[in-house]
């Protein structure tokens, strides 16, 4: 069954719940859902910059939104359970390594605070559901090693993003163990997992210190690219290569055939480039531009090497379909139509969406 069969059949008349759905990634996946015909309320902040993809998006989107914050646990649950979802995507986050250190308290309240707050209640959702918990590729105690971080390994973090993340991995494991036991799941009805993806790329990223969004506003005003940190090595990989991963690991917790577990969605280990290499493809592809590389010695620590295994992913149904250099294509792309009409590039997302599912 092609994948867009298969989440049809999945989701097509299904409730959704999804928190965070005003961010990038949480866009993307609300109309990737509506697509299939599903019906998605989000739960979520409003978004912090006048131009984001939500907005962008704007009126097309079906959705029902409420704006409100991850850390009000009363709210949250009074949403969550008056909704009485089928599916639940967690992506609400503070999802910036940089940005981590300016605020670590409300990164720490948001990402572990937030985690547990919708877990909570998930104990109290009397009915049969199945949660999606996303954290990030940063989880994991970053040894600078070339070797791939598998799903079993230590957990971590230096800065407060990855620290709080690492976290969060957790307390979904003690909720788990706890009040969701694989073992009682005829009494508690819940699957739950949590998936670790970063360094994702797409249309409509508008976030600060995020190399593709820095790379367009550079271009768009005709300047000169920033580049940080050229030799850092990341799993980069297009917006729609981890949200079908989520999908397709709900999907099967729903049918019963995946209970509980983490997984790592990725590039295949061949497919890494540094920085420097995504920034000279990512010129080539808009046409013209230039960078430099400015370093800053006193620049907040980030990881320098990262890889993941993606065997667990693959072993459930789930391959990469687009190599690095593609998904900088495509997104390019986006960015150099985002100048035309909202309803253009919502045509164009669903475009996107529609030859995706077709790989």
């Amino acid at each position: 069954m092609g994948l867009k069969n298969l989440l049809g059949k999945t989701y097509r008349g299904k409730k959704v719940f999804i928190t965070g759905h005003t961010g990038f990634k949480g866009s993307w996946l609300t109309l990737w859902l509506e697509s299939l015909g599903a019906i998605v309320k989000g739960y979520s902040l409003k978004p912090e910059k006048e131009i984001s993809l939500y907005e962008t998006l704007g009126k097309n989107l079906r959705c029902r939104s409420v704006f409100a914050d991850i850390r009000d646990a009363a709210k949250l649950e009074s949403e969550l359970l008056g909704f009485a979802p089928d599916f639940i995507f967690h992506l609400a986050a503070q999802s910036l390594v940089r940005k981590s250190y300016r605020m670590p308290l409300y990164t720490f309240e948001t990402n572990i605070t937030g985690t547990a707050n919708l877990l909570q209640s998930l104990t109290k959702l009397n009915k049969s559901a199945s949660a999606v918990i996303v954290t990030t590729d940063k989880v994991y105690k970053n040894n600078e090693w070339i070797y791939p971080y598998r799903e079993n390994d230590r957990l971590g973090g230096d800065d407060p993003y990855s620290a709080s993340k690492a976290c969060a991995e957790l307390v979904v494991n003690s909720y788990v163990k706890s009040f969701f036991n694989p073992d009682n799941i005829k009494i508690h009805k819940k699957r739950i997992s949590t998936a670790r993806a970063g360094n994702v790329i797409g249309g409509g990223d508008y976030s600060e210190d995020r190399l593709f969004p820095d790379i367009a506003r550079a271009l768009f005003g005709s300047n000169t690219i920033i580049v940080r940190n050229p030799e850092s090595i990341r799993p980069w990989q297009y917006v729609l290569e981890p949200l079908s991963g989520y999908l397709l690991l709900a999907s099967l917790m729903s049918g019963k055939k995946i209970t509980s577990g983490s997984y790592n969605f990725g590039p295949y280990p061949e497919d890494l480039l540094d920085v420097e290499s995504v920034v000279k493809i990512a010129i080539e592809c808009y046409g013209h531009g230039k960078y430099k590389v400015s370093k800053n010695k006193n620049a907040p620590h980030e990881a320098g090497t990262l890889r993941l295994d993606i065997s667990k992913a693959i072993e459930i149904g789930w391959h990469p379909k687009m190599d690095t250099a593609e998904a900088i294509k495509k997104t390019m792309n986006w960015y150099k139509n985002s100048v035309k009409k909202n309803s253009v590039l919502y045509k164009l997302c669903l475009k996107d969406i529609s030859e995706f599912e077709s790989l």
